[in-house]
């Protein structure tokens, strides 16, 4: 099977859009995504067992309106474009660009077009079962399960150290896309990069960067060309609205403005509070770090 080049595909292009891919040329796009960072070759990977796992991966996924296979497609491509442009593959090293790009791939498994806030209002069995980043945890736990199941093994050739290793940076990343999480620790963050306290020799340091990395690539929509970021702002907020509109009939509550569909025309102005207080920020410190750490592989 042919596989386009990263560079046919635009992978490396920070401006992409998935709108032009049908799915087969999504999951091709993954396959360029291994083969570049040279997963296949370093960790053995059997070239059937990826591409029966990333069939499996997306199968996985349920077809509700935003967090969906095309969304862990473009959160995974965007790691690949910052990881490849930046050359952070370098700081990173091979086993944690393998965990972070499984991570993309696998952060919303089993997605039901609701949040957390909506599970614990439903009280439902996830809910009871993780009472913190409850839909994180079941995303993480299916991503395990995929990844154990027979024909699906892509770390079956990794030592036991390596295979610890993915999996605990896997679990990190996937827990760190739930935004509850990103408030509780952008505090800390934000400090440490402004004081140019961020020794990647430390694993607690990493970790974070690992895990503000996996928000600014989900949250990267909003980073996009107007007519990209448009189309993407519509299925967010017509998820939403699916789950306001659950809210009211079934749970008989009234939901919140974002997921209200009667509030709709306060939209724009949700979206604009959303990027400043939320992306911007985290965009702006990741900028920085990348320019102290560059400044510091020049100075080693």
């Amino acid at each position: 099977m042919k596989i386009a080049s990263a560079q046919a595909f635009r992978l490396y292009d920070f401006k992409f859009d998935d709108f032009s891919l049908d799915d087969e040329g999504s999951l091709k796009a993954c396959l360029r995504m291994f083969l570049d960072l040279d997963l296949i070759g370093r960790f053995h990977i059997e070239y059937e067992v990826l591409c029966r796992w990333l069939l499996s991966v997306k199968r996985n996924y349920r077809n509700v309106t935003y967090h969906n296979w095309r969304h862990a497609f473009n959160v995974a491509q965007m790691m690949f474009a910052i990881i490849t442009t930046t050359q952070w593959w370098k700081v990173l090293g091979e086993l944690e660009c393998l965990a972070l790009l499984v991570a993309c791939l696998c952060h919303d498994l089993d997605h039901r077009g609701t949040n957390n806030s909506f599970q614990i209002k439903a009280s439902s069995p996830l809910a009871q079962l993780y009472t913190t980043s409850t839909m994180e945890h079941h995303h993480f736990d299916q991503s395990v399960m995929i990844l154990n199941s027979c024909g699906n093994q892509i770390l079956g050739n990794c030592t036991p150290d390596e295979y610890s290793r993915v999996i605990s940076v896997l679990e990190d990343a996937i827990l760190a896309t739930d935004l509850a999480v990103y408030f509780r620790k952008r505090g800390g963050f934000f400090a440490m990069v402004k004081s140019k306290q961020c020794d990647l020799n430390w694993e607690e340091v990493r970790e974070q960067v690992r895990g503000m990395m996996m928000t600014v690539c989900d949250i990267a929509a909003i980073t996009k060309p107007w007519p990209t970021q448009k189309q993407v702002a519509e299925l967010v907020a017509g998820e939403f609205f699916e789950q306001g509109d659950i809210e009211k009939q079934e749970l008989k509550i009234t939901p919140i403005d974002m997921m209200n569909r009667e509030k709709k025309d306060k939209l724009p102005v949700m979206q604009v509070g959303f990027i400043d207080s939320i992306c911007l920020p985290v965009y702006e410190v990741c900028i920085c770090l990348l320019y102290i750490v560059v400044s510091c592989k020049i100075w080693a």
